[in-house]
């Protein structure tokens, strides 16, 4: 007498079963998505241009921002301190050379240096470093200094 007609209970477990369909259909398509990208990722990778270490220019990618020299406390021996950066996206430079000019009143060289900053630059990165030098030249007026050459490493 209260119960509703048998077609309302066959509509709702019809409704159930689409509803599990649905369900179902939805998570094998996330499925095969995921499965679709981590392919795609993989092929990618493999075929990424790996960097040519050959094209690594250290006297490019190594700049030094700032670079003092003053005398150490007993006014005898150069001391610099000098700020490096690396601009290179891709390669990590190690035993970083370095020239060191002493330019006297006359902008002629005094004494020319040359050296290795132990430092290890990764991409991108900026580091200073502390350098004791040689016995600091009397008669200089002025001073400069450069790279010119590191070892270079992907990475």
């Amino acid at each position: 007498m209260f119960e509703g007609p048998k077609e309302d209970k066959e509509l709702v477990l019809h409704k159930a079963w689409i509803g599990v369909f649905v369900a179902v259909a939805a998570i094998i398509a996330l499925v095969g998505f995921y499965a679709a990208n981590k392919n795609s990722t993989r092929v990618r990778a493999q075929n990424a241009p790996v960097a040519d270490i050959t094209k690594a220019d250290a006297v490019k990618d190594l700049k030094i921002e700032r670079a003092s020299m003053q005398k150490d406390s007993l006014g005898t021996t150069a001391v610099w301190t000098v700020t490096l950066i690396n601009r290179s996206d891709t390669f990590t430079y190690t035993e970083i050379a370095y020239e060191a000019q002493y330019i006297g009143a006359d902008n002629q060289v005094i004494l020319n240096t040359k050296g290795t900053i132990p430092a290890t630059m990764g991409p991108n990165s900026e580091k200073t470093s502390e350098i004791r030098d040689v016995a600091y030249p009397s008669a200089v007026v002025w001073y400069r200094m450069k790279v010119t050459a590191a070892k270079a490493k992907i990475g």
